[in-house]
């Protein structure tokens, strides 16, 4: 009783604090990042007219709403980068490699650079000296 009297006690004080695990509303983007994303977003639309998909049509295969494909076409920078690489799958739009099998050599390469390099990138302690 004692137990649960306690365990009662913690889930009252973790839930008086209020926990926000939302994103922030206001999230910086470079203009390069915007207008790479409205160019990929207008790439996916013109791939999924040409495939005459509808809007509908496109979110049953994606498994989401009409609004996330909207989104994703006006190129907002909140979209999940799943959804819009699958909605660039689905229409075409190459993202590295056309060729699967090269996009798999192209993943290997990196991974085995990735390998090589440190596990975390760290800031220098030791200071320069460059006054020779």
């Amino acid at each position: 009783m004692l137990y649960k009297k306690s365990m009662s006690s913690l889930h009252d004080l973790f839930m008086s604090h209020e926990v926000s695990m939302t994103k922030p509303l206001n999230r910086a983007y470079s203009r390069y990042s915007l207008e790479a994303i409205a160019l990929l977003g207008q790439m996916i639309r013109a791939g999924r007219i040409e495939r005459r998909i509808t809007g509908g049509e496109m979110a049953s295969r994606m498994g989401t709403s009409r609004a996330l494909i909207q989104r994703i076409e006006k190129g907002d920078p909140g979209c999940s980068i799943g959804a819009v690489f699958e909605a660039a799958a689905i229409t075409g739009v190459p993202l590295f490699e056309a060729d699967r099998e090269r996009l798999g050599a192209h993943r290997a390469v990196t991974g085995e650079m990735l390998r090589l390099l440190p596990k975390t990138a760290r800031k220098s302690r030791r200071a320069i000296k460059d006054d020779f």
